[in-house]
């Protein structure tokens, strides 16, 4: 099957831990792989965002990324990016009509509008080309937690709902996803569920770990964004502290550049003068982006990682985490109800709740049995449910009920158009 990836602002080859940069990337570039290995032939489309981007690059034999020219080559936040989508489905219907795929899928929502653009205009005079769409994250959902905060344009709010009722089917990541989609009016039997992968070569549980400066070590990753939750496991190293683990230290990874760079963007500064307003900031170390390959070693030289995001639609951390062995504290949110398995991979926690987040973390940092308990349960869940191969079937499954519906669907639309014409001649 040739597949086509729609992504528009994460490009499967970008650093990842900026603003902008963070699962989705993961997400989109180990599943066209994998799709790769299983013989398909897959096509990624993202934004030009630089000048010495090529327009092609070959991942390898069965894999390639393609540069679009949409607006500037130049970095431009994702939720400033709509106004190029026209652009960018002209560059897809550009590509597709040489070469069109049989099936296309849309990674986020303005993705969505682009690819949803340029597969209705019939490149080559093809027939219509199947749309697959994945999200990532809903917008309703975005403006329920963040309020105000959201930088959504506001098209989304009716333009993300036209996205899926446009597209063939919808892949979600996770139950609770389901559940928002169909508040959305998506019919339920138009949604399939494939989640989030991990790669179970790079994050095991044996290998070095990376060098710890205190007793305990608890671990904090992804974007330096307000909704990621790093402010409420700060909050809870003084009641910590107060519960007798006072030689613990949080490290936190991600952010843009090195951890000077983290340091001086605005997110790191609001975090290390609540830290100092607390009296912990000599616990909290920032190490700033790191390569992806770092990330094994760091995982596995801490007690517990802390995953405390107002929302999450899935979350790859807590993934990479329990490959590594390493347990999980999570809030009870989105996807992390899904992969963290309260008692028996790591522990839920109410969203915004510093008091039950240093709760759960004392009670991990206590009891160094039921730690390797719950990591060892951690790389089995990893292991037997989210491999990306695994993953990589079950979207394989979806692809083919969507491209089997279109082909019926092309049938039956011939066969009416045949009748009517007989009706006509009769």
């Amino acid at each position: 099957m040739k597949i086509s990836m729609v992504s528009e602002h994460a490009s499967p080859l970008a650093a990842l831990g900026g603003v902008d940069a963070g699962g989705q990337n993961v997400h989109v570039a180990a599943l066209s792989a994998a799709l790769a290995r299983r013989g398909h032939d897959v096509t990624v489309y993202t934004r030009r965002d630089a000048e010495d981007l090529p327009g092609r690059v070959r991942i390898s034999p069965r894999l390639e990324v393609v540069h679009v020219q949409a607006g500037p080559t130049a970095p431009v936040p994702k939720d400033e990016l709509l106004p190029f989508m026209g652009e960018l489905a002209n560059g897809l219907a550009h590509d597709w009509a040489r070469r069109p795929p049989d099936l296309v899928h849309g990674h986020f929502w303005m993705s969505g509008v682009a690819a949803l653009d340029a597969a209705r205009r019939k490149p080559g005079g093809s027939v219509h080309l199947p749309v697959v769409q994945t999200f990532h994250a809903l917008g309703t959902v975005k403006r329920r937690h963040q309020g105000l905060a959201d930088t959504s344009p506001v098209e989304r709010q009716w333009l993300e709902p036209s996205v899926g009722q446009g597209a063939d089917r919808i892949i979600a990541t996770c139950s609770d996803e389901v559940f928002e989609l169909k508040a959305m009016g998506i019919p339920p039997e138009k949604i399939s569920i494939a989640p989030c992968g991990v790669d179970l070569d790079l994050f095991t549980g044996s290998g070095r770990a990376d060098k710890r400066n205190r007793t305990h070590r608890i671990l904090s990753v992804g974007r330096l964004v307000p909704r990621k939750g790093v402010e409420v496991v700060i909050r809870a190293l003084p009641l910590l502290r107060d519960a007798g683990f006072g030689d613990v230290e949080l490290l936190i990874v991600g952010g843009g550049g090195d951890a000077t760079a983290t340091e001086s963007d605005a997110e790191g500064r609001r975090l290390l003068a609540i830290a100092a307003e607390l009296g912990v900031r000599e616990h909290v170390i920032f190490r700033g982006q790191l390569p992806r390959e770092a990330m094994p070693e760091i995982f596995r030289s801490a007690d517990a990682v802390a995953c405390t995001p107002w929302y999450e639609p899935f979350g790859i951390v807590p993934l990479e985490a329990m490959a590594c062995g390493v347990p999980v504290v999570a809030s009870a949110v989105g996807g992390l109800r899904d992969t963290v398995v309260d008692g028996s991979t790591g522990l839920h926690v109410p969203p915004l709740d510093p008091r039950a987040t240093a709760a759960a973390l004392a009670r991990l940092l206590s009891d160094k049995g039921l730690r390797e308990e719950l990591g060892r349960a951690g790389q089995q869940r990893a292991r037997a449910r989210y491999s990306w191969d695994r993953v990589a079937a079950e979207t394989e499954k979806a692809y083919l009920q969507t491209v089997t519906a279109n082909a019926t669907a092309r049938r039956l639309g011939a066969a009416g158009q045949v009748h009517a014409v007989e009706g006509a001649v009769l």
